[in-house]
C-alpha cells in the first residue's frame, strides 16, 4: 500500500496524478470516524444492490439510487463533496490533473523529473 501524497496546504491528496479533495481537517476525530463508517456502510450497500441489479431482483435500481445518495451524503459530510471547507476563495481544483493546476511546479520537483504514471 502506497503512502498518499498531500498538497503542501492541506487540501487534496493526489493519486496517480489527479487531485482528490481530503476530509475537513477541523472534523472531529468521533464525527469523522462515523461518517466514514456511514461511507463504507454506504458503499457495501452500492455493491450489493449491483448484484441484486444483476440478479435482476425486483427493487435493486432503487435500492442503487439509495446507497449511492448515501455515499454522496457521506462524502459531503466529510467535505470530500459538496462546498469547499476552506475559506480563502481558492477554487476547487477536485479530480484534476496536477499537472494542470496551480500544484504543478511542486508535483514535478517531487518527481524529480520521472514520468507521470499513467
Amino acid at each position: 500500500m502506497s503512502v498518499a501524497i498531500t498538497t503542501p496546504d492541506r487540501r487534496y491528496i493526489v493519486v496517480r496524478a489527479r487531485l482528490w479533495r481530503r476530509a475537513k481537517p477541523d472534523l472531529s476525530e468521533t464525527c469523522r470516524a462515523a461518517l466514514v463508517q456511514r461511507l463504507m456502510a454506504a458503499r457495501r450497500g452500492v455493491k450489493e444492490a449491483k448484484r441484486a441489479e444483476r440478479a435482476g431482483e425486483p427493487g435493486a435500481a432503487e435500492a442503487l439510487a439509495a446507497a449511492r445518495a448515501e455515499v454522496d451524503a457521506a462524502k459531503v459530510g466529510l467535505g470530500e463533496r459538496g462546498p469547499v471547507w476552506w475559506t480563502d476563495g481558492a477554487p476547487d481544483l477536485n479530480r484534476h490533473l496536477v499537472r494542470n493546476t496551480p500544484y504543478a511546479a511542486w508535483f514535478a520537483a517531487l518527481s524529480a523529473g520521472e514520468p507521470e504514471p499513467r
